[in-house]
């Protein structure tokens, strides 16, 4: 079992910048692929950036491609999320999460550990 803490949240202009990370304990953290999710208010969880397990491979939603970018330090076990150019729209909590079982993955019944969530706020 791993368990996942987020850090790295907090209120920004449109426009601006966060960077949030996510440190891995537990079992050996390059054995599972991680994955970025948000939900705002009223909202399903959705999908932002996955990562493979060698970090050799990077995948994102539309809704932030070219603005945000997903990256892990196996030897440190953390995985970071750079968040570029935020809009409005990106507010939400952020949420880690890990899998053993696949390769990659895009919802969230594919991974099965989560951190508890770091809230980003942009305002405009």
């Amino acid at each position: 079992q791993v368990q996942l803490v987020e850090s790295g949240g907090g209120l920004v202009q449109a426009g601006g910048s966060l960077r949030l990370s996510c440190a891995a304990s537990g079992r050996t953290f390059s054995n599972y692929v991680v994955g970025w999710f948000r939900q705002a208010p009223g909202k399903e969880r959705e999908f932002v950036a996955t990562i493979t397990r060698s970090g050799s491979s990077t995948f994102y939603a539309d809704s932030v491609k070219g603005r945000f970018t997903i990256s892990r330090d196996n030897a440190r076990n953390t995985v970071y999320l750079q968040m570029n150019s935020l809009k409005p729209e990106d507010t939400a909590v952020y949420y880690c999460a890990a899998s053993s079982r696949v390769v990659v993955a895009f919802t969230p019944l594919h991974y099965d550990y989560w951190g508890q969530g770091t809230q980003v706020t942009v305002s405009s």
